[in-house]
């Protein structure tokens, strides 16, 4: 909630991060566990992969439809992972720790399932175009539950170099508390990320219809570049050091970034590789990799409003990009500030933007005009995380938020009879998808809270990953 004192809002941002955490239970898939706190939710897809002979079962639902999609879904574990890698004392001293282990791992358990060979990655199961003319709980699913899948002769360099940053961060997350798991997280990484670097290609070319939704517009250095910075810092091992030095000197970094998201991760790679240099890490490289850091410092003083290319603001100040589900970008920029201010000030270093020189506090100063802005501090007084403070979205674009709980109802809701009853019943879901990060406001702060208002209405896992790690380090 927010609290006014003289004018000026309180942010409680350790509900927020409570509350951001509940979300992935919300949006799991497969046989729940005993100890699930989202209790609206019963279990589904109990027979994913099947078609295919393999256990797909597990995993998230990508937002507020009923298809896995794998491609935004390791996207996710590697934010959610990466939060907890570089803000693993805040969780652990917020009594978070675990639960935000387990989110990772819901989501790790299910990638490394679908990695069932060394060259083969099941990347999706159900299908857009069957799944959104239909509106039924994850529960009632009477579409078809097909598997795609990539491998060799089917290559995706982008979906299996992102799954291998996902494994790799996570790694390092569960180092501390799970050195088996950990290591069985790099083995999977290790492995895809060799096979994306072998077997170039997009993998919308590979599974039919997946760039309809989740089009990949890169794949030659971007998720391999992504994923070579996370196995660096999960394996030290310095082939990939290599691969990083060999795209600087061939132009293939990505150049300065003006979004960074789950399609572009160049971003990314640069900020990580940004933070070995800062730590001293690359002291025997002579300045070789700079250009990432140079790069990485450029898109964020455009963030900041002090860059050569500043990125746009609504009169509120949010950062803003697009109509369809801004806020995407805004938690993900978000974050990578967030992350850098503690390199810059565990360097005690600052940046030099065109604007004047930008110290650590000043990083943190402006993120928190963004997270405040998305909890409710902006011109409509709105949170744009559900369920956090007393006005927030009551109408989002989500199945199982929006169809009373099989639990309270069991009878099977129909393909088009959820549409009937439910998705067009002027009035708030039945159920709140506590911590959902919705698109949130348009360039002119207005939101229109409807089921079929998707562009701003839908939340996504890839939306609330990254503002987990930064509320952590708010806390």
């Amino acid at each position: 909630m927010c609290l006014w004192f003289h004018g000026v809002a309180s942010v409680d941002y350790k509900t927020a991060l409570v509350n951001s955490l509940l979300y992935y239970e919300a949006q799991r898939s497969g046989s729940l566990p005993t100890n699930q706190r989202v209790q609206w939710r019963g279990n589904s897809g109990l027979k994913d992969g099947k078609d295919a002979g393999v256990d797909l079962v597990g995993g998230y639902y990508d937002a507020g439809d009923n298809v896995k999609f794998g491609f935004p879904m390791a996207f996710t574990i590697t934010m959610l992972s990466w939060g907890v890698v570089d803000f693993y004392g805040r969780f652990s001293e917020t009594d978070q720790l675990s639960n935000a282990l387990e989110a990772i791992k819901w989501g790790t358990d299910y990638l490394m399932k679908a990695h069932t060979q060394s060259d083969v990655l099941y990347g999706q199961v159900g299908d857009g175009d069957s799944d959104h003319p239909c509106w039924q709980r994850p529960e009632d699913m009477t579409t078809p539950r097909t598997a795609f899948k990539i491998d060799k002769e089917h290559p995706g360099a982008d979906l299996a170099g992102e799954t291998a940053a996902a494994l790799a961060a996570a790694s390092i997350a569960f180092n501390a508390t799970d050195p088996a798991y950990a290591s069985q997280l790099r083995e999977h990484a290790v492995q895809l990320w060799a096979f994306a670097h072998d077997h170039p290609g997009h993998y919308q070319d590979s599974i039919p219809g997946a760039g309809k939704f989740y089009s990949s517009t890169e794949f030659k250095q971007d998720e391999l570049l992504w994923g070579a910075a996370w196995l660096f810092r999960a394996t030290h091992n310095r082939d990939y050091v290599d691969f990083l030095d060999d795209a600087l000197n061939s132009g293939g970094i990505g150049g300065t970034r003006t979004v960074f998201s789950w399609d572009d991760k160049y971003l990314g790679s640069q900020v990580v590789v940004a933070k070995l240099i800062l730590d001293g890490t690359f002291a025997d490289q002579q300045g070789k990799l700079d250009g990432y850091k140079d790069r990485a410092e450029e898109f964020i003083c455009s963030c900041i409003q002090k860059g050569s290319n500043n990125i746009k603001r609504t009169p509120g100040g949010l950062l803003w990009w697009q109509p369809w589900n801004n806020l995407q970008y805004t938690t993900a920029a978000t974050f990578v500030v967030t992350v850098y201010s503690d390199f810059l000030a565990a360097a005690k270093a600052s940046i030099k933007c065109p604007g004047g020189v930008v110290q650590p506090s000043d990083l943190i100063a402006f993120v928190q005009t963004q997270v405040d802005y998305i909890l409710g501090v902006n011109p409509k007084k709105m949170s744009y995380m559900v369920g956090f403070g007393t006005n927030y979205p009551s109408q989002i674009h989500h199945r199982a938020a929006s169809i009373v709980s099989i639990k309270k109802d069991p009878t099977p809701v129909t393909c088009q009879g959820g549409f009937d009853s439910w998705f067009n019943k002027n009035g708030p879901n039945p159920n709140v998808v506590s911590g959902a990060i919705v698109g949130g406001p348009d360039d002119n702060d207005a939101y229109t809270d409807s089921r079929s208002n998707y562009q701003q209405a839908e939340p996504a896992t890839a939306n609330t990953a990254p503002l987990v790690g930064v509320l952590a380090r708010f806390v």
